[in-house]
């Protein structure tokens, strides 16, 4: 079953500090393919301005570069929602896709909606993901229209795992040491 469009949310037991307490989109997934995705929660110190000033006026805010995974971390990626020009987006899940960057915005180009630039991505090998979510390393959600855009990013783990079923939407009180509780 094809998870993209949902969310990967990070697990206390993942392990793997370039993904703890992180939420991706899954842009892509087949368990014969493989899986492919961008983590929303990680802004970096790096603005807009700095990497692709041309764009500074159409991303959404906070105006920085995020870091969208840890694999292929030289790649500008910029994901959005449907509404500029149709022969610069590329579908990928519902209204969201992915915008050419290496075309100049044009003067009286309206705004991208929900407009964010990633560095790097998340990737995994044919059945790797299935391995890890059956392992408990990952829950899986699905993704509110704002998740992708939200205004508090450092907060958007919790704010996922808090709308989980049952018992685990308890883990969004839990401390990043939970050895210190």
């Amino acid at each position: 079953m094809s998870h993209a469009g949902r969310l990967l949310v990070a697990t206390p037991i993942l392990g793997d500090p370039n993904f703890e307490r992180t939420v991706v989109l899954l842009l892509a997934h087949d368990p014969g393919s493989g899986a492919f995705g961008l983590v929303l929660n990680r802004p970096s110190d790096t603005t807009v301005t700095e990497v692709a000033f041309e764009w500074s006026d159409q991303v959404a805010a906070p105006g920085v570069v995020f870091l969208g995974g840890p694999v292929d971390t030289e790649s500008l990626i910029g994901l959005c929602r449907r509404g500029g020009p149709e022969d610069r987006f590329a579908p990928l899940v519902g209204d969201l896709g992915t915008v050419d960057l290496t075309q100049p915005v044009a003067p009286d180009e309206p705004a991208w909606p929900g407009l964010r630039l990633f560095l790097g991505s998340a990737g995994w090998a044919p059945g790797q993901l299935e391995d890890e979510i059956a392992d408990g390393a990952w829950w899986v959600a699905d993704a509110a229209p704002d998740d992708i855009v939200t205004a508090n990013p450092d907060h958007l783990w919790r704010q996922v795992v808090r709308r989980l079923p049952g018992k685990l939407a308890w883990f969004a009180q839990c401390p990043l040491d939970p050895t210190a509780n």
